[in-house]
């Protein structure tokens, strides 16, 4: 039984989702009201594999699972490998589970922590970086550097496991968009994730930044603005064979394509949409 409102990646769309956490470990980001909801825990495996059981008798194929809510990584090794051998030996269809991580729940792993969950099952983590400026990070109460991130997110790659970041396109505002963009830009090249998920900031009304939105005192991006500042981060990026996606429903532009390669056409769409030659997505279909 899910507990409160579930999120996932777009990615896991199609994926069998069970709550190895209840909520989000730090739950403190002020432009995230996700898990506001919710006050964290971890569940005791037997509660878990009870739901994988339920599972297995009425899914025949389990292609993809994804371990929720906010932060699974943050599971004891032991607990989370019991659980991935569960779902290794009664699952064996499936090709890839995935959770959400931060930067702390990676901290409390060691390197063979990692590499022991690698060889038990777990496939992807998805890690926000949200921006490459420390300002902002400390802004919106990150409560992580830029280099620490970027440090946790390369020992996940090191380790084996897959590892796609976010990043939050007008997180810094009008006032640090150049900022944001460069120094995002610059720690994703240091990274060097599988992949990039490019997101437009667009609180809902439980994070704690919609109200200085709504009030005018945080103003947002307009779409030439984000269009301008994706653009500048991409000139920074450096990041050979990372799939990079810009197509949330948040983007007022869709970009997708792998890195270097595809960067200069990338550019080059967000120029012609910066010349009026390429539609914004409509605020009517935009979503978070």
């Amino acid at each position: 039984m899910l507990q409160g409102r579930i999120f996932r990646p777009p990615s896991e769309a199609n994926s069998l989702i069970v709550q190895a956490t209840i909520g989000c470990s730090q739950n403190d980001c002020t432009f995230c009201g996700m898990y506001k909801d919710k006050k964290f825990k971890i569940r005791p495996v037997q509660e878990i594999l009870a739901e994988f059981r339920e599972a297995r008798l009425r899914y025949p194929y389990v292609e993809r699972i994804f371990l929720a809510d906010g932060d699974a990584l943050m599971m004891k090794t032991e607990d989370l490998e019991k659980v991935l051998s569960y779902i290794r030996s009664a699952f064996p269809e499936c090709t890839r589970v995935g959770a959400y991580a931060s930067p702390r729940s990676i901290l409390l792993k060691t390197d063979e922590d990692l590499r022991l969950l690698s060889s038990a099952g777990l496939h992807i983590l998805y890690l926000g970086l949200e921006s490459g400026s420390d300002r902002i990070l400390f802004q919106v109460k990150k409560k992580a550097t830029a280099a620490e991130i970027v440090r946790e997110g390369i020992r996940v790659r090191e380790a084996g496991i897959l590892l796609s970041v976010t990043v939050i396109n007008g997180l810094g505002g009008t006032a640090f968009w150049e900022e944001h963009a460069i120094k995002t830009g610059q720690a994703l090249s240091r990274m060097k994730p599988h992949f990039i998920g490019s997101l437009v900031l667009m609180p809902d009304e439980y994070s704690p930044l919609y109200e200085e939105i709504r009030s005018g005192r945080f103003p947002l991006l307009t779409p030439f603005e984000a269009a301008a500042e994706t653009k500048l981060m991409l000139e920074h990026l450096d990041s050979e064979g990372t799939v990079f996606r810009s197509n949330h429903a948040s983007n007022f532009v869709s970009l997708r394509g792998t890195l270097n390669r595809d960067r200069e056409a990338m550019i080059e769409t967000l120029n012609r949409a910066l010349a009026g030659k390429v539609a914004f997505r409509p605020e009517f279909l935009r979503g978070i």
